[in-house]
């Protein structure tokens, strides 16, 4: 399979999108992850450092376990699951797309904020799809801004994610008991000084990007604090990275599409450079 040339993960979907490709890049790295293209558009982005559109779903209890389990039987190719979902009444369809749409911008902004591997392109693999997708130019400059939000508030970003926030235990703050919001007081209860944002995330099906700011927002007003991370940082996460599911035709190994491009340093994606452009 022919890889564009590119000096970034950016640039790489833009001359994809401008083929109308079709497949699957995977980048490697830490997070590192998956980019499902459907006719140029990203359709899906799995990744260890974000929740998918599946895990939201489950994680939420939005569908319980069971309905997936027998919408995935009634239906193996995940790239139609989508619509036995709707057909079955399990979910509506405008909400699924809200759901599967925020996903791929949540994946981007999780594997920005790490340091990239190289890439790879592969065959079409079945998944849960943002339909009709997303460009990469909106998503590269959407996930530039909300590094730079991020930082702009509280420091890097990708030092916000591996933090680990824990509760401020005192009755007398306006912020402690009732003063917070259902939503609020979820994220703080989550807090205990070993989850990072995105164990937070994945326990509670909710988008990093989303919890992130919450927490920055917590902390303003002294309900949670920051812990210096002291564990190693190949330490397991401590939230569930796959949801139950049946296997389908997306569990089985893809061919490998032969040995990884040679890269150039500085390539692929980058904390505050998402939306790099080629030759910039």
């Amino acid at each position: 399979m022919r890889t564009p040339s590119a000096r970034n993960v950016p640039a790489l979907l833009q001359a994809l999108h401008q083929e109308g490709f079709t497949g699957t890049v995977r980048v490697s790295g830490n997070p590192g992850g998956t980019i499902h293209l459907r006719d140029g558009r990203v359709g899906a982005i799995e990744t260890p450092g974000a929740p998918t559109a599946t895990s939201t779903l489950l994680a939420s209890g939005r569908i319980d376990d069971d309905a997936w389990l027998a919408a995935c039987a009634a239906e193996p190719d995940a790239d139609r699951l989508g619509r036995h979902l709707v057909a079955a009444g399990l979910i509506g369809a405008v909400e699924l797309a809200v759901v599967c749409t925020a996903a791929v911008y949540d994946g981007a902004f999780a594997m920005a904020l790490s340091p990239p591997g190289d890439w790879e392109m592969t065959d079409r693999e079945p998944t849960l799809l943002a339909r009709p997708g997303v460009d990469p130019r909106p998503l590269a400059e959407e996930t530039t801004r909300r590094i730079a939000l991020l930082s702009r508030l509280r420091g890097p970003a990708g030092d916000l994610a591996r933090g680990r926030p824990a509760p401020v235990v005192d009755r007398a703050h306006p912020a402690s008991g009732g003063g917070l919001t259902p939503r609020h007081r979820e994220l703080v209860e989550s807090a205990n000084a070993r989850r990072t944002p995105r164990d937070i995330a994945f326990a509670r099906g909710r988008g990093l990007y989303a919890v992130m700011l919450d927490l920055i927002r917590l902390e303003a007003l002294g309900a949670v604090h920051w812990e210096t991370t002291t564990v190693p940082e190949g330490r397991p996460s401590t939230a569930p990275r796959v949801p139950p599911r049946t296997a389908t035709s997306a569990d089985e190994p893809s061919p490998r599409a032969g040995p990884l491009p040679r890269r150039r340093p500085g390539g692929g994606f980058t904390t505050g450079d998402f939306g790099a452009k080629d030759g910039e």
